[in-house]
């Protein structure tokens, strides 16, 4: 909401939001403020703000055959994560937004699961279930745990969007002869089309930045970057670790991006 639209704030009440908003943001991008200029120190250790400039570490990042194998690995299995988990998360959402207001309640219990349950108990479940299956350490293992994860934030996301949805609209298009995949293709998801990419970023997102499941389930020539980075951090503070943050960094920034111009896109054609 913004400020000019709040009734009965005064001039004063306004500014002091303002003014908390603007530290909450400065708090949350102090990190993203100190890591970049960080990987373009000429120093051996991670120091703020650097002394001298240098490409170095990013050198030794793009050089390192075990780190960009890392990296592709990383991205391979967000994109496999975000083609699997956005379909999945959009069908999900569209039929319990169909069912009534019990079950749908219920089931939105159950699909916060993964999300409410800590991460390590997640993947010590996950670890010991792909013993059984033989899927340790593999890409499709990756995948599908990193879907479960990134399922939930799919659906919460088409759900809010369908909650704000016309569904008389569909009715009206299955009324004059469409069948019900053709109503939801041709009518509802391009006006919940927003809603779905944004869900796709943050699949996206969920599965190129997880961590502690990866940790169990991934490694050897599968092992994902933040794998990698984690055991960096563990065994030696290497500032090839910043460099690695702030192209992480660009990517999410790109992604992010990409969605809002599609999504802009689709709004405007709608």
């Amino acid at each position: 909401m913004a400020m000019q639209d709040m009734p009965g704030a005064s001039p004063w009440t306004q500014r002091l939001l303002a003014i908390y908003g603007a530290l909450v943001l400065f708090f949350l991008m102090l990190p993203t403020v100190i890591v970049i200029p960080m990987s373009f120190s000429d120093s051996q250790y991670l120091e703020f703000p650097p002394t001298s400039w240098s490409l170095r570490w990013y050198r030794e990042y793009f050089g390192s055959s075990a780190w960009m194998s890392a990296t592709w690995t990383s991205l391979l299995v967000a994109v496999l994560t975000t083609l699997l988990a956005t379909p999945l998360g959009t069908l999900a959402a569209y039929g319990m937004h169909c069912t009534s207001d019990r079950i749908r309640n219920a089931l939105q219990l159950l699909v916060l699961m993964p999300v409410v349950v800590p991460s390590i108990l997640v993947a010590v479940g996950v670890f010991h279930l792909y013993a059984i299956v033989d899927l340790n350490y593999s890409i499709t293992g990756l995948v599908l745990a990193h879907t479960a994860l990134a399922v939930p934030f799919v659906i919460i996301t088409v759900l809010s969007s369908l909650n704000n949805y016309d569904m008389t609209q569909e009715m009206a298009a299955r009324s004059m002869g469409a069948s019900r995949p053709q109503a939801f293709l041709g009518i509802t998801l391009p006006q919940i089309r927003f809603s779905v990419l944004t869900g796709a970023f943050l699949a996206f997102i969920t599965s190129l930045d997880e961590v502690v499941v990866a940790k169990f389930i991934s490694g050897g020539e599968n092992a994902t970057i933040t794998r990698r980075m984690f055991n960096a951090l563990r065994d030696q503070i290497d500032p090839t670790i910043a460099a690695i943050s702030t192209c992480l960094i660009v990517v999410s920034v790109l992604a992010l991006a990409a969605v809002q111009i599609f999504g802009a896109r689709g709004k405007g054609s709608t």
